[in-house]
């Protein structure tokens, strides 16, 4: 039976990230993202760094494009802004994960980028409302290929940083994550079900900035991966 015998329009592709070293992807539910979870990006946005619960938004997995992509310039900003992230892939589901149990649910992780229209961010934090505008919109999340735990284990730290044109803008550790990888997960799956093919973009160091059509970003995380991108003309 075809799919169209069974939808009345075609169902939407599969959203997937490449796997390094393998043909097959890992195909992506959601995305979910932690907010200011650097205690240096917190003081850049205004905010006190002090560890308070761990706050969080989504994108949608069609957001995703690969390394090496090229990322239209998106409509309604002139102001867009890289967030570089250490990236977490999910491979066993659960609900009230546990601390200690959080790593056995990671299959592998990455670097990608949480590019943001900081103008219309701001303007939603200004009236009080939901963020999705300024941070969910087509292309907004590059990420490379994963790399499995089983590979490289779960990193407790490592440079993470980002360039544009060459030039260093974002530089940190994984270590200075306020909230860490299985707080996060622990806390996520405290209030909805975690499942295979779940993304988590951890937050980002100090030095978010700028973009314009034409740049090139590089970024990465020691000892996981690399991520080049580019930002072209808007569509």
């Amino acid at each position: 039976m075809s799919d169209r015998s069974k939808f009345v329009i075609d169902p939407p592709a599969v959203c997937a990230v490449p796997i390094k070293g393998v043909t097959q992807k890992f195909p992506v539910r959601r995305i979910y993202c932690v907010g200011r979870n650097y205690a240096a990006h917190a003081k850049e946005m205004g905010k006190d760094p002090e560890r308070e619960p761990p706050f969080f938004f989504q994108k949608p997995a069609d957001a995703l494009i690969d390394d090496g992509g090229v990322v239209p310039y998106p409509p309604q900003t002139t102001n867009l802004h890289h967030e570089i992230e250490w990236v977490v892939a999910i491979g066993r589901g659960g609900r009230n994960i546990q601390v200690t149990d959080a790593n056995a649910h990671v299959f592998g992780y990455s670097v990608g980028i949480d590019l943001t229209r900081r103008d219309l961010q701001n303007a939603a934090k200004d009236l009080g409302r939901p963020w999705e505008w300024g941070k969910s919109f087509d292309h907004s999340a590059p990420c490379a290929a994963l790399v499995t735990a089983a590979e490289i284990g779960h990193p407790q730290a490592g440079r993470i940083w980002l360039s544009v044109n060459g030039v260093i803008r974002q530089q940190g550790d994984i270590a200075d994550l306020i909230w860490s990888v299985p707080e996060v997960i622990a806390e996520i799956s405290a209030s909805m079900r975690l499942e295979p093919g779940d993304l988590i973009y951890t937050g980002t160091p100090a030095g978010v900035g700028a973009v314009q059509p034409g740049d090139v970003l590089e970024g990465g995380v020691e000892g996981v991966a690399n991520i080049h991108i580019s930002i072209g003309p808007p569509q």
